[in-house]
């Protein structure tokens, strides 16, 4: 298929980056999200923290258990029609991804990965984590960092990022992340601004001249130098240093310390040229098949609870997919409720790498994440039917919720870890018997039946044993 053929795609990206300071989430993050200017036009979230709670008896729990920052965030999120698609965390850095239901059958090999840069690679209080996956066919890694503080440490900055970048995602011929076609990178980077006193940075600032500060901005010189920095770009910095604030105002640091402002908190991003790397006469002429253009680049003041404000920047991406079919497709047959067994239709596509442990859900319109089924049926086991374009597979009526409601399936793929066929929304008729089971409340989860998803079960019996 030639790429010159192909309609563009556009996507709609914001991305996030605070240091929240060990805080817990705060009343509301309309602002943050934009969620009142972009209603739900955003396709992709991707939301990095940095100093989440990791004192050992929350980060145990958070081990066992969301952590209080993912749940607050797929409690705002999952009622707009966004799933969490993959998080990675390591001691107080966090990376959040959600995604559209529409886009997660064209969003697959998903990897996480992190790097440990603080105590010489020991611990991890510094360091970065990323994220990457191909959507639509493309190349993308995110990556959420937290460097060494300090105006006397931009070396051992540059050097930690270079260690970071040589992450190393588990599988095979999986890019490192110089080599995808996009990288985000964001975090508190911890650059300051060099050589300025307190007074005239403070000065400028207070009179808006931003300008004045930029050459010596430790990030903005390195840029210049660093070769390995040359091809990110980064939006204007027209607002306020974000670093560093009294807690619960827009009031610079009146501490002891009294640190000087500085725009920590950064979103740079790298688009990988991928025409210069294509063999003379090939797509002659023709431009990236993908390009990032940024919209904003804002700070978020009104946010108190960290001496760090949020910064966010939101992207249009442009692309040509390479993909333009989920592997799956699959819907609700006939009426469905609690009163009998209900039958699922799926066709897969010819190089679909089936596999028995791949498995069918059943969600809420608002589900969280790919483990928040209300129930679901094993592909091979509960299969019914087949023929040469189509196979059935059924649900027990008893596992039905007998409120009824609005309702979708997705096929869950084991082989590639991510959902890859997800049905229009359908309703369940309400049971017409008296309601004993009915949909859990916000907060709790289904008892699963045995040998679920989750937990791998079934393993003696799919060993023939």
């Amino acid at each position: 298929m030639e790429t010159a053929s192909l309609p563009t795609k556009e996507l709609r990206l914001h991305l996030v980056t605070w240091n929240v300071g060990t805080a817990s989430p705060p009343p509301d993050v309309t602002s943050l999200l934009q969620l009142n200017s972009l209603g739900t036009s955003t396709d992709m979230y991707v939301i990095g923290l940095q100093e989440v709670n990791s004192k050992i008896t929350t980060f145990l729990s958070d081990l066992a258990f969301d952590d209080p920052w993912s749940i607050f965030f797929m409690t705002v999120l999952s009622p707009l029609g966004y799933m969490k698609l993959s998080s990675v965390r390591m001691q107080g850095l966090l990376l959040l991804i959600f995604v559209k239901h529409v886009h997660l059958p064209f969003i697959r090999d998903i990897h996480t990965h992190y790097t440990r840069t603080g105590l010489y690679g020991y611990w991890g209080n510094k360091g970065g984590v990323g994220v990457r996956m191909s959507l639509f066919g493309h190349t993308i890694c995110f990556m959420n960092c937290h460097l060494p503080a300090h105006m006397e440490n931009t070396e051992q900055r540059l050097d930690d990022f270079e260690k970071i970048l040589e992450m190393q995602f588990e599988g095979e011929g999986i890019p490192s992340p110089l080599d995808h076609e996009v990288l985000f990178w964001f975090g508190d980077l911890n650059f300051r601004i060099a050589d300025y006193g307190i007074h005239f940075v403070r000065e400028s600032i207070n009179n808006k001249r931003f300008n004045l500060l930029w050459e010596k901005d430790q990030l903005n010189m390195a840029k210049k130098k660093e070769a390995f920095l040359k091809e990110f770009k980064e939006g204007p910095l027209l607002f306020k240093p974000t670093y560093k604030f009294d807690l619960y105002s827009e009031v610079y640091d009146t501490s002891e310390k009294k640190r000087k402002p500085a725009w920590t908190d950064r979103i740079l991003w790298k688009v990988k040229n991928t025409c210069e790397e294509s063999k003379e006469g090939e797509f002659p002429e023709e431009e990236n098949p993908i390009s990032i253009s940024l919209t904003n680049y804002l700070s978020h003041m009104s946010y108190g609870i960290s001496d760090h404000k949020p910064v966010t920047g939101t992207f249009k991406l442009e692309m040509k997919p390479l993909v333009s079919d989920p592997l799956v497709t699959l819907s609700a047959e006939g009426e469905w409720s609690a009163e009998h067994d209900v039958l699922i239709r799926y066709s897969a596509g010819r190089d679909f790498p089936s596999s028995a442990w791949d498995w069918i859900g059943l969600f809420q319109m608002n589900f969280r994440h790919v483990k928040d089924y209300v129930t679901y049926a094993w592909v091979e086991d509960d299969e019914i039917a087949s023929n040469r374009d189509s196979k059935q597979v059924y649900m027990s009526g008893s596992e039905i919720p007998k409120m009824g409601g609005e309702f979708l399936l997705c096929y869950y793929s084991n082989n590639l870890q991510s959902i890859v066929g997800i049905s229009e929304p359908f309703q369940i008729q309400p049971s017409q018997t008296p309601i004993e089971k009915d949909l859990p409340e916000e907060g709790s989860s289904w008892l699963q039946k045995p040998d679920n998803p989750d937990s791998g079960g079934n393993s003696e019996r799919r060993k023939g044993i």
